[in-house]
């Protein structure tokens, strides 16, 4: 078996089976074909199934030559992970090559946020006079209040808004659906949006379900997203480097900093694993005190 059958074959059982996006299952490959191009470069003739510890050991050492950062190598070790126990549970190989390779030592990063008055202080500076802008609150508003990635929110369907309960269902990583609640406000200016901007355009056929379209009745782009809020924050002359994904960080942090279950946060945040919840528990001192003087029996 070749790299290229191989790859074929993983690609499939991802695409298929793990229901995973485009976007994760070209990285799964990019990431095996790292380990192909070494073998390329050093004029080695190994086939995946030939693989041993030694060869990967020297790959490690390879991508490390190249100034590859400590998160990228563990990123395609990871991949390289992944394929060696899909060869494995297809039964085209008894041992795993990666067992004892070992990445290299992360420290968990903690992701940027935004104060409640830094989010109000954006918000604010928002023209709602004009389509786009009463657009835009909307949309950061839903971000703000539900905690959506940025693909969840440009996928938004109206169908999948439901006012009179307060929740939205969306779809996120591996095509796995939630509901999340939506905060009044966000209701409410998504319906200002609906009312006064949306139902006045001529939209594309196809796009007739997408919650937040542009000027030519067509949804929006992720970079479209990106670019509105880095626009914001140069406008108020907010020093922090933001994204959309800065929104879904602070929704987080502000509901655990308020006393919320990690576990409703993960069900909310459509996390698989609470470990990746817990990410947002890096309260500050005071909090934490106050916490323990609340609920401890001997505080």
């Amino acid at each position: 078996m070749n790299w290229s059958s191989s790859l074929k074959q993983f690609q499939g059982y991802l695409q298929l089976e793990k229901s995973l996006s485009a976007n994760s299952v070209e990285a799964y490959v990019r990431d095996v074909r790292k380990l192909e191009h070494y073998f390329e470069v050093t004029a080695q003739t190994v086939l995946p199934l030939a693989v041993t510890v030694t060869h990967l050991q020297g790959f490690l050492e390879w991508i490390n030559t190249l100034g590859m950062t400590a998160h990228s190598q563990a990123r395609t070790i990871s991949g390289i992970r992944a394929f060696y126990r899909f060869l494995i549970m297809e039964d085209l190989l008894d041992a795993d090559p990666t067992e004892t390779i070992e990445g290299p030592k992360l420290q968990r990063k903690l992701p940027d946020t935004l104060s409640y008055d830094e989010i109000v202080h954006l918000f604010e500076a928002i023209d709602v006079s004009t389509p786009e802008g009463t657009r835009n609150k909307a949309m950061l508003e839903t971000l703000y209040s539900s905690g959506l990635r940025v693909s969840e929110l440009i996928e938004l369907k109206l169908s999948n808004v439901y006012e009179d309960l307060g929740f939205l269902r969306v779809t996120g990583k591996g095509n796995k659906e939630r509901l999340v609640p939506i905060g009044r406000d966000a209701l409410k200016y998504m319906r200002i949006y609906l009312d006064s901007v949306r139902r006045h355009q001529t939209i594309k056929k196809g796009q007739e379900d997408f919650v937040f379209l542009n000027r030519r009745g067509s949804g929006l782009t992720r970079v479209m997203i990106f670019n509105i809020i880095k626009d914001l924050a140069a406008k108020v002359g907010l020093q922090k480097s933001i994204s959309p994904h800065t929104f879904r960080h602070s929704f987080a942090t502000h509901l655990i900093e308020g006393g919320a279950d990690l576990r409703a946060v993960q069900e909310m945040l459509g996390h698989e694993s609470i470990t990746t919840t817990e990410i947002y528990t890096h309260l500050d001192r005071d909090y934490l005190k106050q916490i323990i003087q609340d609920f401890h029996p001997r505080s």
